[in-house]
């Protein structure tokens, strides 16, 4: 009786431990999900396999788990959630200059700037001058203001789950049955002439 071939199954790793690597790869994932190959070298991978390690970690469903974990950790830590990112996004859409100019048209100081403007503007330019010939009275002039990007908020603001503005819609309908299948195969055999 001829022997039988054993077929060689990839023993599962759903229930082993994340090795100490592993572990590490997925705290610095966290801290920056777009560089996964960074996060594979910062974690202890060589460079020259960091790409195909970090590759592989994404496609483990331990590691998946584990990053999922982290990251609901760091927001509750945090406070951040859907809902936080989706009204800072609003609030960055209603800033309106008038918030921060005086009737005259001129400048309010700083610290009368609501606090979103305080916080969120992309940068300053200030300019500072000396007008004492003793160097003790300094004058600063704000001479430009950068606002946040509105048009990538608003774009930000669409993409949101809860209000997929840009988000493509395909609708499907019915179903698609074996029997269909192979009805429409036995047609298209018919019509090419090979069903005598």
């Amino acid at each position: 009786m001829p022997a039988i071939p054993k077929t060689h199954k990839r023993k599962s790793t759903q229930y082993k431990p994340l090795t100490a690597i592993q572990e590490a790869y997925c705290q610095e994932y966290i801290k920056s999900p777009e560089d996964q190959r960074g996060s594979a070298i910062r974690a202890g991978y060589s460079e020259k396999t960091a790409s195909k390690f970090a590759s592989q970690n994404m496609r483990d469903e331990r590691v998946q788990k584990r990053i999922a974990e982290l990251m609901e950790e760091r927001n509750k830590r945090t406070r951040v959630s859907a809902d936080y990112v989706l009204l800072r996004l609003v609030e960055i859409d209603q800033m309106d200059v008038i918030d921060i100019l005086n009737d005259d048209g001129g400048l309010k100081p700083i610290s009368q700037w609501p606090k979103i403007w305080r916080t969120t503007l992309s940068g300053l330019d200030i300019s500072t001058t000396i007008t004492n010939f003793d160097e003790t009275t300094l004058e600063n002039m704000l001479k430009k203001i950068k606002w946040p990007d509105k048009v990538k908020n608003l774009e930000l603001i669409g993409k949101h789950v809860d209000v997929n503005a840009f988000k493509e819609r395909i609708e499907v309908s019915g179903t698609v049955t074996i029997a269909d299948k192979m009805a429409k195969a036995r047609q298209r055999v018919k019509e090419r002439g090979g069903d005598k």
